[in-house]
C-alpha cells in the first residue's frame, strides 16, 4: 500500500484574502436583506396594521424556521459539492425573495416573502466557513472566519442606516411610483432597491476558486483528495460520541446570540419609545456604532482567540465567548435602565463590542471539533440552533413580555433587559461546562 500524497501548499495569502473579501461583502448583503426590517417598525406596522408581536415573527421567527429547515441538506450539499456554485445560487434566490417584498401587501405576503429570504441564506455560511477553513491555516484560522463575520455588523449597520433614510423619505413622499411595479409605498422601494443589488453581485462569486478540501479522508490507495461523504447518520454519531462538546458549544453560543440577535432588533425602536429619538436618529447611532464597534469587536475575538491559541491555551475559542459574555453583564444593565439617552447610547457601545467578540472564535471552534468531511453538516446543524434560538426566538421573546407581560409599549426596555440578562446567564455557564470536553474532543481529533 502506497503512502498517502501529502497535501500541497497552502493557497497565496493575498488571493486568500480576496477570498474572504468576497464572501464577507455576501454576508453583508445577507444582513442587509434579513435586517432591514428593525427599523421599519413604524411604517410597516403603519400600513400593515400589525402588532410587536407579528412584527417580531417577520424580523426573526419566519426567517429563521426555514433557514435552519433548509440549513442542513444544504450544509451536506457543501460537504459533497463546489461550494462557490451554492453560494452564487442562494444569493440569486434570497435576492429575489428580497426584492419581491415589494410588492407585498399584507402581513401574510411579507411573511411568505421573509420565509423565502431565509430558506436562500441558508446556502451561505456553511458553505463558506468550509471554504474558509481550506484558505487558512488553522493558526490564521480564527482571524479570517472573524473578518467574515464583519459581515454581521456592517450588514446591519447599513441596514439600519438605509432605514433611517427611509423612514425619512416617508415623510416627504408617501408614495412612489415604480415602472411596471405601479405606486409602491417608501419602505417597499429599500427592498427592491437592495434585491437588486445583491442579485448583481452574484456574479463576482465566479471569481473564486474551489480550494481542495484538506484533511479529508482520501479513498484508499488512490490519493484522491475528492472528500469522502459522510451520511447524517455518521454525523449524528460522531456528535453522539462527543455530546458533551456539542451541547456546551451548540447551545451556549446559540444562547448567547439570543441575547444579540433580542436586544438588536429592538435598539432602534427602544432609542424612539423610550428616548423619543427619531428613526432617523436612532439609525444614523445604532447603523454607525454597529459598523463601527460591532466589527471592530469581530476582530477582536478572532485576534485574541488565535493569540492565546498561540500561547497553548487549548481551548482559547470557548474562553472567548465565556467572558466576553461575563463582560457584557454591566453595560447592559446601564443602558437598559438609564434615563439618560446620551449615557445608554455610550454604554451600548461596550455592549455591542463585546457581543461580537464570539462570533469569530465559535465557528472556528466548530472548524477544530470535526473532521473535514463534516465541516458543512456540522455548521449547519450548529446554525440550525443558533437561528433558530437566537434569531428565530430572541426578536420574540422581548415582543411577547412587552405585549403580554408588561402590557405596555414603553416597558419595551425590561423586555431587553430581561431576555439578554437570562441568555447571558444561561450562556456562560454552558460555556464554562464545555470547557474540558472541547479539549477532550480536539485531543482526540488531532491524535
Amino acid at each position: 500500500m502506497s503512502a498517502p500524497k501529502p497535501e500541497p501548499p497552502w493557497p497565496p495569502s493575498a488571493y486568500s484574502w480576496y477570498v474572504v473579501g468576497v464572501l464577507t461583502i455576501a454576508y453583508v448583503f445577507s444582513f442587509i436583506d434579513r435586517q432591514i426590517l428593525q427599523l421599519l417598525v413604524v411604517p410597516i406596522r403603519r400600513d400593515l396594521q400589525i402588532s410587536d408581536t407579528q412584527m417580531s415573527l417577520l424580523m426573526g421567527l419566519s426567517f429563521a424556521v426555514f433557514y435552519t429547515f433548509f440549513g442542513i441538506p444544504l450544509g451536506r450539499l457543501a460537504d459533497t459539492s463546489k461550494r462557490r456554485n451554492i453560494i452564487a445560487a442562494g444569493i440569486v434566490f434570497w435576492s429575489l425573495a428580497t426584492a419581491s417584498a415589494s410588492l407585498a401587501r399584507n402581513f401574510l405576503q411579507l411573511l411568505l416573502v421573509r420565509i423565502g429570504v431565509g430558506a436562500g441564506e441558508a446556502t451561505l455560511s456553511p458553505s463558506a466557513y468550509s471554504l474558509i477553513a481550506d484558505y487558512f491555516p488553522p493558526e490564521r484560522r480564527t482571524t479570517a472566519i472573524s473578518v467574515y463575520s464583519m459581515g454581521i455588523y456592517l450588514g446591519g449597520g447599513i441596514a439600519t442606516l438605509l432605514g433611517g433614510l427611509i423612514v425619512r423619505l416617508s415623510s416627504a413622499y408617501d408614495n412612489i411610483p415604480v415602472p411596471l411595479l405601479g405606486v409602491i409605498r417608501p419602505w417597499q422601494l429599500v427592498f427592491l432597491i437592495v434585491g437588486l443589488a445583491g442579485g448583481a453581485f452574484a456574479v463576482l462569486l465566479f471569481t473564486v476558486r474551489e480550494p481542495i478540501r484538506r484533511g479529508v479522508r482520501a479513498e484508499a490507495e488512490r490519493g484522491s483528495s475528492e472528500p469522502r461523504q459522510s451520511s447524517l447518520k455518521t454525523v449524528f454519531s460522531y456528535i453522539r460520541d462527543n455530546r458533551a462538546t456539542f451541547v456546551a458549544h451548540n447551545l451556549g453560543f446559540s444562547i448567547l446570540s439570543l441575547s444579540g440577535y433580542g436586544s438588536g432588533a429592538w435598539l432602534p425602536t427602544f432609542f424612539i419609545r423610550r428616548h423619543g429619538w427619531s428613526a432617523a436618529e436612532a439609525g444614523a447611532l445604532i447603523g454607525g456604532v454597529g459598523i463601527v464597534f460591532g466589527a471592530s469587536g469581530l476582530i477582536a475575538g478572532g485576534r485574541l482567540a488565535d493569540y492565546l491559541k498561540a500561547r497553548g491555551v487549548q481551548d482559547a475559542n470557548l474562553r472567548v465567548g465565556l467572558y466576553a459574555a461575563m463582560a457584557t453583564f454591566p453595560f447592559t444593565i446601564v443602558y437598559c435602565l438609564s434615563p439618560s439617552a446620551r449615557l445608554a447610547a455610550v454604554m451600548m457601545a461596550p455592549s455591542i463590542f463585546l457581543a461580537a467578540l464570539p462570533i469569530g472564535p465559535a465557528i472556528a471552534a466548530l472548524q477544530e471539533m470535526v473532521p473535514n468531511e463534516m465541516r458543512g453538516q456540522t455548521s449547519a446543524i450548529f446554525l440550525f440552533a443558533g437561528n433558530l434560538i437566537g434569531l428565530g426566538l430572541g426578536p420574540t421573546a422581548v415582543a411577547l413580555l412587552t405585549d403580554y407581560v408588561f402590557h405596555d409599549d414603553n416597558q419595551l426596555h425590561l423586555s431587553i433587559l430581561l431576555v439578554v440578562m437570562f441568555a447571558l446567564s444561561a450562556g456562560s455557564l454552558l460555556l464554562w461546562r464545555g470547557l474540558r470536553p472541547y479539549r477532550e474532543t480536539i485531543d482526540r481529533l488531532s491524535s
